[in-house]
């Protein structure tokens, strides 16, 4: 993940930002992205479980191809028009937990190059696999804020 540009596109997010699609809000999105950062290095942990056929299939189109994040899906265990309830005081607040939880990745893959972490949709990925996901989910949420670089 290039934090120079995740940085850059931040500086440009404020609190009335708006979405050009979603119904998240920019703190909502910088938490989302967070949470899943967290799930990345285990420090949320997602139980193991087989794939399905079309999961295999999804997972292939994301990771395996150049095609972007799809718009309107949601996130595992979410509901059409729900929200997570925020967990930082403000906007400042969620951008720097966003910014210490990368580092945290980079230190986990650094640690233990050959480690892996259960993504909710897509089982366990290892380290190049989160590398493919995550710049293309950073980009599909902060194009959502037109705030991409």
């Amino acid at each position: 993940m290039d934090i120079e540009l995740i940085e850059k596109s931040l500086e440009k997010l404020g609190p009335d930002t708006p979405a050009k699609f979603g119904v998240m809000t920019p703190q909502h999105m910088i938490e989302h992205l967070t949470v899943t950062i967290k799930i990345s290095y285990n420090r949320i942990k997602i139980p193991e479980f087989e794939l399905t056929e079309k999961q295999r299939l999804q997972k292939a189109a994301l990771l395996d191809t150049p095609l972007d994040f799809p718009k309107g899906v949601l996130a595992p265990g979410m509901n059409v028009g729900e929200l997570m309830p925020l967990r930082s005081s403000d906007l400042a607040e969620a951008k720097k937990q966003l910014l210490n939880s990368i580092s945290a990745y980079h230190g986990f893959f650094t640690a233990d190059p050959m480690a892996n972490s259960v993504h909710p949709r897509f089982g366990k990925l290892g380290y190049a696999e989160w590398e493919r996901f995550h710049p293309k989910h950073f980009k599909h949420h902060f194009e959502q804020f037109g705030i991409w670089e």
